[in-house]
């Protein structure tokens, strides 16, 4: 009968079944194990029959290594590659023998994978041995796969190379696979990842560890960077920083600074302190063994001046013009940038525009200021001079309104009480008195500073009897209005208080005419009494007109 196979692992006990269940055991009567020689020739190894213990007549190489199973298996322990033989399994059950052949096969895993051999460094564009994967003792030969970052690689007999050979152990039979790839690294090959990995035929996968590799390459650009505060201006340190793609990366340099040509080792930068305005230019650098492979950047300070003119402290007199005159210099295409608020005019000048003006230039984050103080000088001027009546007309103040500068002194031409001055702004100044005139009065109020003398009169009158006081006031209506009310009520009340005593003493005379005759004495007297009611009604009416 034709035999099936069995895999077994290298190294282990293989079970080698038989006849699977075809016959009964308890109609087997003999079971018997050999093994093909070769050349024809069978090796017997153990036999068992019915009831009895097993027989092992093996000899040679698989003497201790053989025995059987319960279920008549053959077992044999510590497989190796010599066992890949046919094992036939024959059975003895009554008049019958049945033969049951088992075909072995022994696989094996690789040992390990590794790179060995590995070069230090690839070259850009020129093919380099980068490596040998080895897969050591395996059965059948391993299989191996190179790749770059997990992905596999292919060789095309150009970028990339693939060589690989197995050799035989002869006392084991083992295989041993070795790997060698050639690889023209690129410039993205920086940092990659190398690997190498096996499928077995048992299944799974053996994968070795990664590697990288220095990729080096010749400079083919350079880029000058500049390190500065943004933005640049005088008095700033600014660093010049040459960057090239080389690898390994170029550590000496030139840098051109406007004309001057600075060479530095061991490092790429150069450092320009406390830059000024004369170092806005075009600078460079270059490599000292290339120096046509070269980059270049524009500096540029920014700088920000004002010149006001005129400045400081300026004296001018009330009513003449001022000039101002602002002169701005800038950075290069700054200049667009630079913000100023409208000047201030000065036509004619006032006590009120005397103060510090400060005009702020911005350009960007630049600043700058300039300021001047105005000072506004003249010959003193009283604007208004006025009187106010105090509490029940007791008293009057007086108040002298002037303007000028220095700051005026004020003067009166009479001692008052109660003294006020207010605080001297914009060149304005208030002086207030209090005065309780005894008679009536003419009073000045003088101003006087280092330019000039002004002086000005106002009449005081002096409290009088009620009715002097109502005229006073009647034809004074703008100094007190309440006071004006006050005299035409009084003369309203005179003028009425006469009307009755007229028309009293009309009534009186009619009736005396129509009731009696009288005698000439009480004629007489009657006519005398007339006359002093005339009287007093002609003095009542000029107390009214009064």
């Amino acid at each position: 009968k034709c035999g099936f196979t069995v895999v077994g692992q290298y190294g282990e006990t293989l079970e080698i079944p038989c006849n699977n269940g075809a016959i009964k055991a308890e109609d087997v009567l003999i079971t018997k194990w050999k093994y093909d020689k070769g050349e024809g020739l069978p090796g017997d190894l153990l036999v068992r029959q019915k009831n009895q213990n097993i027989s092992i007549s093996a000899t040679d190489e698989y003497k201790g290594r053989v025995s059987m199973a319960a279920n008549s298996s053959l077992l044999l322990s510590a497989a190796k590659l010599t066992d890949q033989r046919t094992f036939t399994c024959m059975v003895v059950g009554g008049a019958d023998i049945t033969e049951y052949p088992v075909n072995v096969v022994i696989y094996k895993t690789p040992a390990g994978l590794e790179i060995s051999d590995k070069v230090e460094e690839l070259e850009i564009g020129r093919l380099t041995k980068l490596g040998t994967c080895i897969a050591e003792d395996a059965n059948p030969a391993a299989n191996i796969t190179w790749l770059k970052n997990n992905i596999p690689l292919v060789a095309d007999g150009k970028g990339i190379s693939i060589q690989t050979s197995v050799v035989v152990d002869p006392a084991t039979g083992l295989s041993t696979t070795s790997s060698i790839l050639e690889y023209t690294a690129e410039r993205e090959d920086t940092d990659a990842e190398f690997t190498c990995r096996t499928h077995h035929t048992m299944g799974g996968q053996i994968m070795s560890t990664s590697e990288t590799f220095t990729i080096t390459y010749s400079t083919e650009n350079i880029v000058l960077h500049v390190i500065a505060q943004d933005p640049l201006i005088e008095g700033d340190n600014v660093t010049l920083k040459c960057v090239a793609d080389g690898n390994p990366a170029p550590t000496s340099f030139n840098f051109h600074l406007k004309g001057e040509l600075v060479k530095v080792e061991n490092t790429d930068t150069y450092t320009i302190t406390n830059v000024s305005r004369d170092t806005t230019g075009e600078y460079k650098c270059s490599l000292i063994d290339n120096p046509t492979l070269e980059a270049s950047e524009d500096i540029t300070v920014n700088y920000l001046d004002i010149n006001l003119s005129p400045s400081g402290k300026i004296v001018k007199r009330a009513g003449e013009t001022l000039d101002l005159n602002l002169l701005i210099d800038a950075s290069g295409e700054s200049k667009d940038d630079v913000k100023l608020d409208k000047l201030p005019e000065f036509t004619k000048l006032t006590y009120s525009h005397s103060g510090r003006y400060v005009c702020k230039v911005m350009m960007g984050l630049l600043s700058r200021e300039a300021s001047f103080e105005l000072v506004v000088e003249g010959a003193p001027v009283i604007r208004q001079l006025s009187k106010q009546h105090g509490e029940k007309g007791q008293y009057k103040v007086l108040i002298c309104e002037a303007e000028g500068s220095p700051k005026p002194v004020v003067s009166w031409s009479i001692n008052g009480t109660s003294l006020d001055e207010s605080p001297f702004i914009n060149g304005k100044i208030t002086h207030k008195i209090t005065v309780v005139p005894t008679a009536n009065l003419t009073v000045s109020c003088t101003v006087t500073n280092d330019f000039g003398i002004d002086t000005r009169t106002i009449n005081v009158s002096s409290r009088k009897s009620l009715m002097a006081q109502c005229y006073l006031l009647f034809t004074d209506q703008p100094e007190d209005s309440d006071q004006t009310k006050l005299v035409v009520g009084v003369v309203v009340g005179l003028l009425i208080a006469t009307v009755i005593i007229g028309l009293a003493y009309w009534l009186y005379m009619k009736k005396s005419k129509q009731g009696s005759w009288k005698t000439g004495e009480k004629e007489n007297g009657s006519s005398e009494e007339e006359k002093k009611l005339e009287e007093k009604v002609e003095e009542n009416s000029q107390k009214a007109e009064v």
